[in-house]
């Protein structure tokens, strides 16, 4: 059974696009339909839903590469928040990326498998009660992000705060707290940025290229794709915890 709720997460999170814009009604009536959001919730994410179908396409792709790109501590990708630039990250990209190509999910060579949008595509089509237990492992980074987002008093928020809600589990308010005490710089201060991306990114595998931050923000922009469809088979579950 697929859980379509997962799917207008996955598609909210996604670089915007006209097929977005147009898609808007759609996304609000699965929301509607499924009743999986709490309804004080459900509102908070009708006016993000009622703002990307309104606004200007231009100006919403800018705010998205300035929050979710260009911010390191908005990254939508999930083991940034748990390995940074760690060895263990890259043996966490391989595993998680064997776990989608195990379940029939096969992603784009320019694909990270740790993106947000695609881990959703992911949960979408599990058994629900196992998505919620899956979404339980990355709570604390969710937490962390709205907590971020808040600061900026931006739409993109509640998005977060539904996927806390929906998670089997509670964060553990000490691993909140230790995302939180990372460097969270504004995105219009480009020399803090370039602080917080001084660090060299982990390539994976050969012709990975440079590994600049321009890269990486290039490799990020595949996530306007929607992830594929995958099979519903049993599936060894991926750890996105912080050790």
């Amino acid at each position: 059974m697929t859980t379509r709720t997962f799917k207008v997460l996955s598609a909210l999170l996604s670089y915007p696009t006209a097929e977005l814009q147009g898609a808007a009604g759609e996304l609000q009536t699965v929301l509607d339909e499924e009743g999986l959001v709490p309804i004080a919730q459900r509102d908070d994410l009708a006016l993000l839903i009622e703002e990307l179908a309104g606004s200007d396409l231009y100006d919403l792709e800018e705010r998205y590469v300035l929050l979710f790109d260009r911010t390191r501590s908005l990254s939508l990708h999930l083991f940034e928040h748990v390995h940074g630039e760690g060895r263990d990250r890259g043996q966490a990209m391989v595993d998680l990326k064997s776990l989608y190509e195990k379940e029939g999910l096969c992603i784009g060579t320019r694909d990270l498998p740790d993106f947000l949008p695609v881990f959703l595509e992911f949960l979408s089509l599990r058994p629900r009660a196992e998505a919620f237990e899956l979404l339980a492992q990355p709570a604390h980074i969710f937490c962390a992000l709205a907590e971020r987002l808040h600061k900026r008093q931006s739409p993109y928020e509640p998005v977060f705060r539904v996927l806390v809600a929906l998670a089997a589990a509670p964060p553990s308010r000490e691993a909140v707290s230790e995302l939180l005490k990372e460097a969270d710089p504004d995105a219009m201060d480009l020399a803090a940025l370039d602080a917080a991306w001084e660090d060299e990114p982990v390539t994976f595998g050969p012709g990975s290229g440079s590994g600049c931050k321009d890269e990486l923000i290039a490799r990020i922009r595949a996530g306007r794709r929607p992830a594929p469809g995958i099979a519903n088979a049993p599936a060894k579950r991926p750890e996105i915890s912080r050790p």
